[in-house]
């Protein structure tokens, strides 16, 4: 898939405010600092469309990319980052919860896990979250150069050990540095965007 065009078609808070013109969607979800900027801007091929913060817990909205005037790319507020008060955690929580329950658009979710580390608890709880709405999920297993080719067998093996994927989702190895796993998601994507609503 070639990358022609990409905007920043939405900000939205609240069903209302979606785009309404049933484009196929994509969610990206993950913790705060699991790099969810870097994942968006290597997919797209940009280097600071979706801004990268030294400070975690930036994202506050629902934004919605346009991508080649075919679908949407769709980033939300990082979980688990503990500078964010309780009220505002709680508050971003129920905007995805929202988004998940109510959107036919949505083909499938890319869970952002960091590949250096085991999964949190937060993680498991956003995927048992998303397995309980039947959503289909890729694990994006982010920072892979930064692991030793000699323990990734061992990382791997932790990660889906860990998660337990149900039948239907799947893993990708993903590199912001050297580009790994890009042409696998957005394969992934052009095949599941086929389908329109």
């Amino acid at each position: 898939m070639k990358i022609n065009s990409v905007n920043l078609a939405v900000t939205a808070v609240r069903f209302s405010q979606y785009p309404e013109d049933y484009l196929p969607e994509f969610l990206m979800v993950g913790r705060s600092n699991v790099g969810k900027s870097s994942f968006v801007n290597t997919l797209i091929n940009r280097k600071n469309l979706a801004r990268i913060s030294s400070r975690p817990g930036k994202t506050q909205t629902l934004n919605f990319y346009i991508v080649n005037d075919t679908f949407y790319l769709v980033d939300v507020p990082g979980y688990g980052y503990a500078l964010v008060d309780k009220k505002k955690q709680q508050k971003f929580g129920l905007m995805i919860e929202e988004y998940i329950k109510k959107r036919q658009q949505l083909k499938r979710v890319f869970l952002l896990v960091d590949f250096r580390h085991k999964p949190t608890e937060d993680d498991l709880l956003m995927y048992n979250f998303l397995k309980y709405y039947n959503i289909p999920v890729t694990v994006v297993a982010t920072k892979v150069d930064k692991v030793p080719t000699s323990k990734k067998d061992k990382t791997y093996k932790q990660l889906t050990d860990t998660l337990n994927l149900v039948v239907g989702d799947d893993i990708v190895l993903f590199s912001s540095v050297t580009k790994q796993g890009r042409d696998e998601i957005l394969t992934k994507i052009d095949n599941l965007s086929v389908d329109v609503i």
